[in-house]
């Protein structure tokens, strides 16, 4: 799932004191602890703050989405303390270091609850993460919990609330236009963990009923990056879209190996649900020219909405570098998250869980990067615009779009 930068440059190896020293995003920020940072609001009103937990990759082989997730948490926390913050009370924010990997995340992830006592809890990016921090939250902490990736869709425990989008956002419209722009043929490479298998099972339906073929389903170690066999039996059994769901780090030399392989030159098409543009700096601007992807937002889209454009240019302002306000990193569920919680407090008047998630239950924002965005009553996931972009020239061309706001047709 997921927004990238070359591999060898993501701050897996940095100690506390280089990260701190070195990443833009956290200054301000104060250490509280192993792998946990708080950047305190610059106001205080008489009432304690309301204290918000981030829980997202700084460390570790996605650091890229979640310096991501990071940034954006910042900048909506910022704004709403700039305007008066919540309730009369201003947002302290918490944020830990989830490292891509669980069992330092539910450490850490326990600490934002029993120690910080945060109020709410945003974050989580791989699947595999989110069910392994999401009882620490919601079952044990009695905190809601928003999970703001795109992902393979069934989550549907009470206090769960989903601002990314699932399978059927992101596959109904987007493989019909595979078939009619690529092909029938379709191989299915994939990382071998939950949002892969749950993902392609939904997207084979798709295909199939679209007269399409899936060729081969296969799934590989995460770690993996060597593809000579796949990318043969790609070749050699005339296959026309490779739909891949292989992330970080395999993810780049499967592209370049692809590439070399001659596929695109032959007509191949390429896909990837996660790829925004952050993921450009994965490979060579060639080895990725007609790559298509599906997502709620895209930078282009902000030449046709001016809120899609007013956040962007914000976030590019106090972030400036190769880390992206994308979608394919949460960011855009980031914000929307944080944006429709604000709403649920101010209408429930108080932070009392059953009564902020009965109004977060239809809460709506009819500006947000990609356009308006609402939940859908009783099923906790939210409808938003949808984008089909093709790369080209290291950048995206959006191609078709969804016409209103698309239902995540989930629990």
């Amino acid at each position: 799932m997921r927004k990238q930068i070359k591999v060898s440059s993501i701050p897996s190896l940095m100690d506390r004191r280089r990260f701190l020293q070195s990443t833009a995003w956290m200054s301000g920020a104060l250490a509280t602890g192993i792998s946990s940072w708080a950047i305190r609001p610059s106001w205080v009103y008489a009432a304690a703050p309301i204290k918000v937990g981030i829980a997202t990759d700084l460390t570790g082989a996605i650091a890229y989405e979640g310096t991501a997730n990071a940034n954006v948490a910042k900048m909506v926390v910022k704004d709403i303390n700039s305007a008066g913050g919540i309730l009369g009370r201003p947002i302290e924010l918490l944020i830990v270091d989830t490292a891509s990997d669980e069992s330092v995340a539910v450490a850490n992830v326990r600490r934002l609850i029993q120690r910080d006592k945060v109020d709410v809890v945003l974050g989580g990016i791989t699947s595999s993460m989110r069910n392994a921090i999401k009882d620490v939250i919601v079952t044990h902490g009695k905190r809601l919990y928003i999970y703001p990736e795109q992902y393979e869709g069934k989550e549907c425990t009470p206090y769960i609330f989903c601002t990314g989008p699932t399978p059927a956002q992101q596959c109904d419209q987007f493989i019909p236009w595979l078939i009619k722009n690529g092909g029938k043929r379709f191989a299915l490479p994939s990382a071998n963990y939950v949002w892969p298998h749950v993902l392609n099972e939904y997207a084979r339906k798709i295909i199939e009923n679209n007269g399409g073929e899936v060729i081969f389903e296969e799934y590989y170690p995460l770690d993996q990056i060597e593809y000579g066999a796949t990318v043969n039996k790609i070749m050699t059994n005339s296959v026309e879209v490779v739909f891949n769901t292989i992330i970080a780090p395999g993810v780049g030399p499967f592209f370049k190996q692809l590439y070399q392989a001659g596929f695109g030159k032959r007509g191949g098409r390429l896909a990837c649900v996660f790829f925004d543009e952050n993921a450009f700096n994965l490979n060579a601007p060639h080895e990725i020219e007609g790559l298509a992807s599906c997502l709620d937002y895209f930078r282009a889209v902000t030449s046709e909405d001016p809120a899609s454009a007013r956040i962007q240019a914000e976030y590019d302002e106090e972030f400036p570098g190769k880390i992206l306000f994308a979608a394919g990193s949460a960011a855009t569920g980031m914000y929307r998250g944080l944006k429709l919680w604000e709403l649920a407090v101010k209408e429930a008047g108080n932070l009392e869980r059953e009564n902020v998630a009965a109004a977060l239950d239809h809460a709506k924002i009819y500006e947000g990067p990609g356009g308006p965005a609402q939940m859908v009553p009783g099923r906790r996931h939210c409808k938003m615009n949808m984008y089909i972009a093709v790369a080209k020239n290291a950048d995206f061309e959006i191609v078709a779009r969804s016409e209103g706001l698309v239902d995540p047709r989930e629990c």
